[in-house]
């Protein structure tokens, strides 16, 4: 790691209550630096198993400037694959998506099962080994339909243990199963800390999304509007009333589940899962609180309230009794990150009949799309020469712990560059 690197990172340890310096959002080297030891270390969610339904259904996930190939194999189990062939090094699949029987390399016909083993390659000499040249894995695993990525080289992180907490709030909609009702992207031109410090913070939910604010309680959005953590103490002790009142209507129809964040003393976490109201009289997450689609999963009844889980700061599951939305921030370079919306209805549900796209997706396209344009507004001013870090607000108060993960993950995990190896 470059030493002006270093010296960056050691200087932001000491201030916790404010955003990363400029250089933080435009150096190339630190991006480099964070798809290694950051992005290289997270279990990122890909997509939904309903996109891949048979053997040999694919889709590409790209992340920086990696592409991998996430499979149905023959046996039905999953697989993921470095978009890489073992002979030259070409991209194998050139489409973001379709279904082959084996994968064949465009440029010299190098041709791999579904398993990823090296089936055919012409030519080759006598004491060439086809069983070292398969497609280099990359680690996947599946929960509650979600499909999730790790490109860690060696060993991957522990999956089971966040599995364990998040799936009751998954199977609490009956995601495995559920129906993809759309899709939505939103390419930002803004380095993905940009694009999730937004996303952790509800202090400019007021001036910047006047829908989102009307769906939802006020005093919620400043206590919990980014989840546990993100605003004051005195907010949720306001919050704590109407709260209280939901949960006793929720544990009443089964459906209440506790909030719970990661130990403070865990920084190499950064998740949070919950179950919150979304406002007096509002059954779901929608422009007027009325349904949008069909019951899913366990509920029986609208109980008013709306999950939420962060598997890191990429990730995120958000859910009324009705519909899912999942999120994805994937970085795909320093001031590029694809932002991608999926909506989930109840399996059974028909369009134009239980559901209207527009209808379900109005909240959150609307809000993205503020999101977009203000995060490309800020990506802008932090490049300026005249930048300089402002204090946190008492409604940032999950960015300082975002901030500490970060730093924590950088500094520990950064191996010596081929200079330093050579001096």
């Amino acid at each position: 790691m470059r030493d002006d690197i270093r010296a960056w990172l050691d200087a932001e340890s000491g201030l916790p209550d404010q955003p990363l310096r400029g250089e933080f959002y435009v150096d190339a080297g630190i991006f480099a630096a964070e798809m290694r030891d950051v992005l290289g270390r997270q279990w990122l969610y890909a997509d939904h198993v309903s996109r891949i339904p048979r053997p040999g259904d694919y889709f590409l996930f790209e992340v920086g400037g990696e592409s991998i190939i996430v499979v149905r194999r023959k046996d039905g189990t999953i697989g993921a694959y470095f978009n890489v062939c073992r002979h030259r090094g070409s991209r194998i699949c050139l489409d973001r998506q379709g279904s082959l029987s084996s994968f064949v390399c465009p440029y010299h016909a190098w041709t791999y099962d579904l398993d990823g083993a090296l089936r055919g390659a012409a030519h080759m000499p006598d004491d060439f080994e086809r069983r070292d040249a398969g497609l280099m894995p990359c680690h996947v695993r599946e929960l509650e339909g979600l499909i999730f990525l790790c490109l860690a080289e060696g060993e991957a992180p522990d999956f089971d243990a966040l599995a364990e907490i998040a799936r009751p709030y998954l199977a609490l909609n009956g995601l495995a199963p559920a129906r993809l009702a759309a899709r939505r992207s939103y390419p930002t031109s803004a380095n993905w800390k940009l694009v999730v410090d937004n996303f952790q913070e509800c202090y400019h939910c007021a001036p910047a999304h006047k829908l989102y604010s009307s769906a939802h309680s006020k005093d919620k959005l400043l206590a919990f509007g980014a989840g546990p953590g993100s605003g004051p103490v005195d907010a949720a002790e306001r919050f704590s009333g109407e709260l209280a009142t939901w949960r006793e209507r929720a544990s009443a129809a089964g459906t209440w589940l506790d909030a719970r964040a990661e130990e403070e003393d865990d920084i190499r976490s950064i998740w949070s899962v919950g179950r919150l109201p979304i406002k007096a009289g509002a059954l779901t997450e929608s422009v007027d609180g009325a349904p949008v689609s069909r019951l899913m999963g366990r509920f029986a009844e609208f109980d008013g309230g709306h999950s939420a889980v962060a598997f890191n700061v990429f990730s995120y599951f958000l859910a009324s009794n009705d519909h899912v939305v999942m999120i994805r921030f994937t970085p795909r370079g320093v001031l590029e990150t694809d932002v991608e919306f999926q909506w989930f209805v109840h399996p059974e549900a028909e369009e134009d009949v239980d559901y209207e796209v527009e209808r379900l997706v109005r909240v959150w396209d609307v809000t993205t799309t503020e999101d977009k344009r203000i995060t490309e507004d800020n990506q802008a001013g932090v490049a300026s020469s005249r930048y300089r870090p402002g204090r946190f607000s008492a409604l940032e108060g999950r960015l300082s712990t975002i901030k500490r993960w970060y730093l924590h993950e950088m500094a520990t995990a950064s191996v010596p560059s081929h200079e330093e190896l050579g001096a």
